[in-house]
This record gives C-alpha cells, sequence and structure tokens, in this order.
C-alpha cells in the first residue's frame, strides 16, 4: 500500500483506466454474445437443461448445469400449517422501512427514539468518465 506522500494520481493514469474500462465493457459484451451463442447450440444439441460439451481444434466447451431447489414459501407454509407442523415455520421480525418512514412523516413516531437502530454503511466505487468526447 503506498504511503500518503507517495500517492499521486496523473492524467495518464485516468486516461489509461478509461480506455481499459470501456474495453472491459465492450469485451464483457461479446463474451455474453458468445455464451448465448453457445448456450443456444446446446439447447438445440441436447436440451434446455442438460449439461453437455463438445471439442473443436483442441478447445472443450462444456456447459454444466447447477439445479438449486428450494420450497415455495406461501404453498410450504400453508401446507406445513395444514399439517399442524407450525414448528417448521419461521416467524421472522424485521422492522418495516417504508411504514417506517410514513410514521416518521405522519409524526406517529420521532426520529430521537430510533436513535442507535440506523446503520449506515459505505461501499466505495471508482468512476472515470471522459469530459470531452473520444
Amino acid at each position: 500500500m503506498a504511503k500518503q506522500n507517495d500517492s499521486f494520481v496523473t492524467d495518464e493514469m485516468l486516461v489509461k483506466y478509461y480506455e481499459l474500462n470501456k474495453k472491459k465493457k465492450e469485451i464483457e459484451l461479446e463474451m455474453n454474445q458468445l455464451k448465448d451463442t453457445f448456450h443456444d447450440y446446446f439447447n438445440k444439441l441436447v436440451g434446455p437443461n442438460n449439461k453437455a460439451e463438445v471439442t473443436i481444434n483442441g478447445y472443450k466447451l462444456q456447459r454444466q448445469m447447477r439445479k438449486i431447489e428450494k420450497y415455495n414459501e406461501e404453498v410450504t407454509v400453508k401446507r406445513l400449517e395444514e399439517l399442524q407442523m407450525n414448528d417448521l415455520v419461521q416467524m421472522v421480525k424485521k422492522p418495516d422501512d417504508a411504514k417506517i418512514k410514513s410514521a416518521l412523516q405522519l409524526g406517529l413516531l420521532d426520529e430521537k427514539n430510533l436513535e442507535g437502530c440506523i446503520v449506515t454503511s459505505y461501499s466505495p466505487a471508482i468512476s472515470v468518465k471522459t469530459l470531452t468526447p473520444r
């Protein structure tokens, strides 16, 4: 990590970052188009939910399939309640942001009642844009 007095930003660095980011977006777009083509190929070859592979000129193209199963919350909760298996149903308590904001606006709740309740987090992001057309 650079020391405080060793840090500097140059116009060359900004230009390089901007150009690399532009190339990255172009590459990601092209790769996504190729992936779509590969999925279409495999869909026609073996169907949409099957894994497959093909080898062409020393390159192996594979499609893996991840199967994800989860319970339909509404249907499962209803069924478990019908079976009187309420211990298998979670009761989740969490603040309703929209209702809290409304209560604050209507004066039903005072902000000082919620002191220490708000958690703030920050996530740094870098953006370099050109101010002149390129």
